[in-house]
């Protein structure tokens, strides 16, 4: 039997090589023109699975208009992109300037408690010398290494400027979301037909899993951050507190990430009481800590089953999915990552029943 190298000549090597070294660069350079617009689509996909059941609930409500449910959905949506979350991402960005200049002037400290902690009862004097202590030593530290902290200026600042650039994209994304609401059934079918072909025996199990997950996840553990990070920060901002909408920012990381709001809105309260009269830090006080214990309302409401997807998993798509696609991989890195470990983690188990029935036999 002759190889192919008998079977074609020297000329039709070449024009071989060039057709596959052409077909090539255009694969690359349709991945490099397409890369850009990979999260805002995959964005899109999510919301779309994890609005669908207020979208087919909206639907009927309307008489059966899936178009006029989903332009619904995506002007609600936009609202709350447009208005609280560019409010308090604005502020986040003046949070991380400022930060950011401190640390390009090497003045960044930690402040000094207020006197009237001495006079509160039972835990005020301990608790004055507490942060009186941590405060003097802090700075004394950050004085030191203030020279090797400069160079972070510039990333604190890099990231300040994308903001602008992501909220474009979270835009788009819901845009998008709104045109996919009408065709989740064809989605759905074409989905089944790809997982027929890579997993036929659990293609169905696999694309409920996922379905599940996606909706688990985003609004379970997304949603109920951005719920929680959006009243914190307006409550913040009514309040007067300094850098309110990095101290929101901050609870919808520390939310997402499962650690909790409680590490910021605890100092925060405490600073109430310190800074603002009685009838202003009680309020105050109560609609805190009702937005901090919202999460163990919300989460079994929302979730439509336990999330079994470890924390560390949900922490490493924050951080990955920070670093590659900026403040929309903030919210698409944890979905996409916890959809391949509940993936996975079937598989195996799947792969693992089917051995032991097979050595039963």
């Amino acid at each position: 039997m002759r190889t192919l190298r008998q079977l074609l000549s020297g000329e039709d090597i070449i024009q071989l090589a060039i057709r596959l070294g052409l077909l090539a660069f255009l694969i690359y350079w349709t991945f490099v023109l397409v890369r850009p617009f990979v999260p805002i689509v995959a964005w899109s996909v999510v919301l779309a699975v994890a609005f669908h059941p207020v979208f087919n609930g909206l639907a009927k409500l309307l008489g059966g208009r899936p178009k006029l449910a989903a332009a619904i959905l995506t002007i609600v949506n936009l609202a709350i992109v447009i208005g609280p979350a560019t409010w308090l991402g604005l502020g986040a960005v003046d949070g991380l300037r400022e930060i950011a200049a401190q640390l390009s002037a090497g003045s960044l400290g930690v402040p000094s408690p207020p006197a009237p902690i001495k006079d509160w009862p039972l835990i005020g004097p301990q608790l004055y010398d507490l942060w009186d202590q941590a405060s003097t030593n802090l700075r004394a530290v950050l004085r030191e290494i203030a020279p090797y902290l400069k160079p972070l200026a510039a990333t604190i600042l890099g990231l300040a400027g994308n903001a602008g650039v992501g909220t474009l994209k979270f835009l788009l994304s819901v845009a998008l979301a709104g045109f996919l609401f009408p065709y989740g059934p064809q989605l759905v079918a074409a989905s089944r037909g790809f997982l027929s072909r890579v997993v036929p025996e659990q293609s169905e199990h696999f694309l409920e899993l996922a379905g599940a997950t996606i909706r688990g996840v985003s609004q379970g553990v997304i949603g109920v951050a951005i719920i929680q990070s959006l009243l914190a920060g307006i409550g913040l901002k009514l309040a007067g507190i300094p850098n309110a909408g990095l101290l929101a920012f901050a609870i919808l990381l520390l939310s997402i990430v499962q650690i909790g709001a409680a590490v910021v809105l605890l100092p925060v309260i405490i600073w109430l009481w310190t800074a603002k009269d009685f009838t202003t830090a009680l309020p105050l006080t109560v609609f805190l800590v009702i937005v901090g214990l919202l999460d163990n309302i919300l989460k079994p409401l929302v979730m439509g089953r336990g999330l079994t997807t470890p924390a560390l998993v949900i922490l490493i798509g924050v951080v990955g999915g920070t670093l590659a696609h900026g403040i929309l991989g903030l919210f698409i890195g944890p979905v996409i990552l916890s959809v391949a470990w509940e993936l996975t983690v079937a598989w195996i188990n799947q792969d693992r029943s089917r051995l032991a029935q097979s050595a039963e036999q």
